[in-house]
């Protein structure tokens, strides 16, 4: 959704809102893949009618819109999510840690250090009032079955370091990369085994039995989701692997480009 569907604002322009909406009521399943939780993509949706569930979590979970609960969650190993916790510990630093809540319907964030960083402090402002934190505790018990998503934010090299141990440690997904919006920040993300956007549009494309998926994307974590594609597309803005990788590049996201191209491909 950032820096493809969402405009220069980060949000979905009324604009790209009325294609969408109105390609989705005469029946074209168009929906999102996104790095976000639900708690994000629910208000950005809101104005925008779609079928589909939305690929959330980089494809640990489906968001079901109309049912507004998460649906097929993958969960980390309960050993390796022991290796995780005891190697961020060990290199100085607290991820926020994501458990499906005892309810199955949401997540609840849990950080246990002391403070947050300025990267974090920033990241628990902007979405306080969406999901349910809570800081300063430890990730309880129920974690080690039912844990999503440790995602940590900060200049601290000690986060490379811990990554690069829980890739040899686990076979967790791990993604670590300077922040897009920030590039002074490092940000680290473990996922389940397994766990792409490729593996998750795969399996909605059978479900939904379509025959021609098309997909797009600006960032690197959208590649292999262009490898499972029929047409992979672009945007503008992307970065250049992204645009290598694709078989179509359209303009930027913030002049609608993806909108634009759906409605002229319908």
């Amino acid at each position: 959704m950032d820096g493809t569907l969402l405009g220069a604002d980060s949000r979905i322009s009324p604009f790209s809102s009325e294609i969408i909406s109105d390609l989705s009521r005469d029946g074209a399943l168009i929906t999102v893949a996104t790095a976000r939780t639900p708690a994000t993509v629910r208000p950005l949706l809101d104005g925008t009618f779609t079928v589909p569930p939305a690929v959330v979590m980089t494809g640990c979970a489906m968001w079901d819109r109309q049912a507004a609960r998460l649906v097929e969650p993958h969960f980390l190993p309960e050993l390796d999510v022991d290796t995780i916790v005891g190697l961020c510990r060990q290199h100085g630093f607290s991820p926020f840690v994501y458990v499906l809540s005892d309810d199955g319907l949401t997540l609840d964030v849990y950080h246990e250090g002391a403070e947050l960083n300025r990267a974090e402090r920033s990241f628990y402002e902007e979405r306080a009032r969406l999901k349910r934190f809570h800081l300063g505790t430890p990730a309880p018990a129920r974690a080690r079955q039912f844990g999503m998503l440790f995602f940590a934010m900060g200049k601290s090299d000690g986060i490379r370091v811990a990554a690069d141990a829980i890739s040899a440690s686990t076979d967790c997904t791990v993604s670590c990369c300077h922040d897009v919006f920030n590039p002074e920040v490092v940000t680290l993300e473990i996922f389940p085994p397994g766990v792409d956007k490729a593996r998750a549009v795969s399996g909605l494309k059978k479900k939904l039995g379509v025959e021609r998926l098309v997909v797009f994307g600006d960032s690197l974590n959208d590649v292999p989701m262009f490898a499972v594609a029929d047409v992979a597309v672009a945007v503008g803005n992307a970065l250049p692997e992204v645009k290598a990788a694709a078989d179509v590049v359209i303009g930027p996201n913030y002049t609608d480009s993806v909108a634009r191209f759906i409605a002229e491909d319908a």
